[in-house]
């Protein structure tokens, strides 16, 4: 690249960081992170050509358990809120909403400016319509799912462990997936944890969300492209995820909501006992607007075969679900909002693995299921 090109290369990265970096407030996080409290009308959402006349749905008019009880809730967080370590050093004031700070190296570890956030490969597992090579575009997915039916949202606890990666252009991850749509225009949402270094620059554990509406050509993680309007100034999506679990040890976990308010068609996205976090606006989905056609949970990895071999970078623990509780991560509660708007248990759970000898799932009653593996190992080359 010649000087000129450099120059303007750093002139994007700088617009780019001004862009996504305008806060009320800044808190220096234990960890390291910087997060910025944006005035919830200033966010990156209604960056988006959709979204310029957007009114704020400051609260979801129905929530699958019931009536949305604002009080009730927030008696909740008292006693079950999920901590998030810059919390510590202090709070986003009202108004506002956190983001954690993007920085230059953030930036300049995507491939190039304009798809930063977004996507670099394309993740979502067909497990209807396998192909023989499948696999080949280097993921990996252990996974539970239902389809067949009309659903406006799913649920899950989800055991939170640190996968150890080979590469750092590999990553680790389990969520939960809502899907629609054809695959060349697929429409998914999607929030959990992963360990992801080329997008975050560390190997920590974080929450995270993903949105695309056009089959991965647009759409990204977290706040960091306009989309998803949060309304939540206790929760920091792509913060660390703090503490996990430990083999033998203590387990911990995190639960995530996501579901279709009936009266706007908007996307809702709750983390814990917490007040909802916001949500992604239904002009965003044409595939979503009246429901999902499918609901996956479970684990995923990138595996690069940089050695020649598969890779060592873990799912889940590390660990196959036949170690069990302590041992190998699990999913708990799973659950679907049905077409009435029902939190409901679901039928007809099936299972996949993509190499069930390198990352495997086993499915227990009562929506629980364990999944997970090492990777390479004397049966997985």
């Amino acid at each position: 690249m010649g000087r000129a090109g450099a120059a303007m290369e750093q002139f994007k990265v700088q617009q780019q960081l001004i862009r996504l970096n305008t806060p009320v407030k800044s808190i220096q996080s234990p960890d390291g992170d910087i997060i910025d409290c944006v005035h919830i009308s200033h966010q990156p959402a209604f960056d988006h050509p959709s979204l310029k006349n957007h009114t704020i749905q400051m609260r979801p008019s129905f929530h699958p358990l019931g009536r949305y009880d604002e009080n009730r809730e927030a008696s909740k967080m008292e006693t079950s809120s999920i901590p998030q370590l810059w919390h510590q050093n202090g709070r986003c004031p009202k108004d506002t909403i956190p983001i954690r700070r993007t920085k230059k190296g953030d930036v300049l570890r995507s491939s190039f400016i304009e798809r930063y956030g977004k996507k670099r490969h394309r993740t979502i597992p067909n497990p209807t319509s396998i192909e023989p090579n499948w696999n080949s575009i280097g993921h990996e997915h252990a996974i539970a799912y239902v389809t067949g039916d009309k659903y406006h949202g799913a649920k899950a606890t989800i055991n939170v462990w640190n996968p150890k990666l080979e590469n750092k252009d590999e990553f680790s991850l389990s969520q939960l997936w809502i899907l629609g749509g054809p695959a060349e225009v697929l429409n998914t949402i999607e929030a959990g944890w992963h360990v992801y270094p080329m997008l975050n620059g560390d190997y920590k554990t974080r929450l995270f969300t993903f949105w695309t509406g056009d089959g991965y050509k647009s759409g990204c993680y977290n706040l960091q492209c306009s989309g998803f309007v949060q309304v939540n100034k206790e929760v920091a999506l792509g913060t660390t995820i703090y503490p996990i679990s430990s083999y033998g040890g203590r387990q911990y976990e995190i639960t995530l909501s996501l579901w279709k308010d009936p009266k706007t068609g908007n996307w809702w996205l709750q983390y814990g006992n917490q007040s909802p976090v916001g949500y992604w606006p239904s002009s965003l989905f044409p595939h979503l607007s009246d429901s999902a056609s499918e609901i996956q949970w479970g684990g995923e990895v990138v595996n690069l075969y940089s050695k020649g071999q598969h890779t060592s970078t873990e799912m889940g623990s590390g660990h196959f679900p036949e170690e069990g509780f302590g041992k190998a991560s699990f999913f708990k509660n799973i659950r679907i909002v049905d077409k009435s708007d029902q939190l409901q248990a679901p039928r007809g759970v099936r299972t996949f693995a993509t190499g069930a000898n390198c990352y495997n799932v086993h499915h227990k009653n009562n929506g629980y299921f364990y999944y997970g593996g090492p990777g390479i190992n004397p049966n997985c080359t």
